[in-house]
């Protein structure tokens, strides 16, 4: 790799950690000791490469000037777990947009799959939802209660199977991406795919607000995290695959780390999900308004969490 291009890969990081060692900015000890490591790594890489350069000497500079705050700070905040979700996670989760939007994108397309395959083959919803569900939905329909799947099951016990359910999906998006990925992304076109016909089945009866309005209740967030599962599984796969300046070994590790710590941050989005569906969704009879607001207020709070709130943190860091 060019100089030129190294510095520009890697420029903002370092003005994030200069930042924080020149108490401009705060940021997580851990996350500071993070990037300590990967700003010594960096050094490595150019004293080989680019033995005698301004970058070896600026890369030099910093890494002496933090080693003596990195141990000195190094100690268990009494607010771990506030500054865990408040800035070690969001400073961490923006280098991991792209894998994010990789994630995104491949469940948007198999879901519009799902929809076209469901539109031009009869048998499709059925060989995805299985007959005994597309039965049970057609007779709930007969009935004029198109929703009463969210219905027969009591509250609490909707609530914990839901949420056990949408972990496990999520932890197989995030573990399969030992597969280099390609297990991972398997998950977000088998999720997709059921969705898109899912989602077409209703359309097709005639029953496509009535569904909307519905199913996305609970959906938006349940959705949104499964995505967000996939990109921790694509940071793990991306790990093993692209080490960069690192050892293949501890590009894996940090793969790992950093692929847990995602999963982490989407736990209380799938109890809020699996709250939402067990006790929210039920209620069809709720006006339009009400349901319209509480999708919209799930999107926000997704939005502002994972991509508006890492970019702000990221601006005010490099600042």
């Amino acid at each position: 790799m060019r100089e030129a291009a190294f510095v520009k890969k890697n420029k903002d990081k370092w003005a994030v950690f200069e930042n924080a060692l020149s108490k401009k900015t705060e940021i997580a000890p851990d996350v500071l000791s993070d990037l300590y490591i990967e700003i010594t790594d960096h050094l490595s890489y150019a004293k080989t490469f680019y033995s005698g350069s301004n970058t070896e000497f600026y890369l030099n500079g910093l890494a002496s000037q933090a080693h003596g705050q990195i141990y000195k700070t190094k100690k268990e905040s009494k607010n771990r777990i506030i500054s865990f979700w408040k800035t070690e996670f969001p400073t961490m989760f923006y280098y991991h947009r792209r894998e994010f939007l990789i994630a995104f994108l491949v469940f948007a397309f198999f879901t519009a799959v799902g929809a076209f395959s469901a539109a031009n083959e009869g048998d499709f919803v059925r060989s995805i939802l299985g007959d005994g569900y597309v039965n049970m939905t057609l007779e709930n329909i007969a009935n004029k209660d198109p929703m009463a799947v969210y219905k027969k099951q009591g509250e609490f016990n909707m609530f914990l199977g839901i949420t056990i359910n949408n972990i496990t999906v999520a932890l197989y998006a995030f573990a399969y991406g030992i597969l280099l990925g390609i297990g991972t992304l398997y998950i977000m076109l088998r999720n997709g795919i059921m969705l898109g016909s899912f989602q077409y089945f209703f359309f097709d009866k005639g029953l496509g607000w009535e569904s909307v309005r519905t199913i996305w209740i609970h959906g938006t967030i349940e959705i949104s995290v499964i995505i967000i599962a996939g990109c921790a599984g694509l940071v793990l796969a991306n790990g093993m695959l692209f080490p960069g300046t690192y050892t293949r070994l501890e590009s894996f590790k940090r793969g790992v780390i950093n692929g847990l710590k995602i999963m982490l941050s989407t736990v209380p989005f799938f109890i809020i999900a699996g709250f939402l569906e067990g006790f929210v969704t039920r209620h069809t009879e709720m006006p339009d308004w009400l349901a319209i607001f509480i999708i919209f207020s799930s999107l926000a709070l997704i939005v502002f969490y994972y991509i508006i709130y890492p970019y702000q943190l990221h601006k005010k860091t490099t600042e």
